[in-house]
């Protein structure tokens, strides 16, 4: 497999990751109060993956051009 392959398989699980854990968040804020001591785990786990998920972008155009 070569690196743009790679790079889109990883860039394709971590926007579903980083789906997930949107809706995660959706989820918690809906249930508001309840649950709201998970807000800073939910929120970082949300922020985690989405770093992930542009730098990943980030190599796969870098790699592509």
């Amino acid at each position: 497999m070569s690196d743009v392959d790679t790079v889109k398989a990883e860039v394709k699980k971590l926007n579903a990751q980083a789906t997930q854990a949107k809706m995660d968040l959706h989820d918690l804020s809906e249930d508001l109060p309840v649950g709201w001591e998970r807000i800073p785990d939910v929120a970082q786990r949300a922020h985690d993956l989405y770093a992930r998920l542009t730098e990943a972008r980030q190599r796969l155009k870098a790699l592509e051009a």
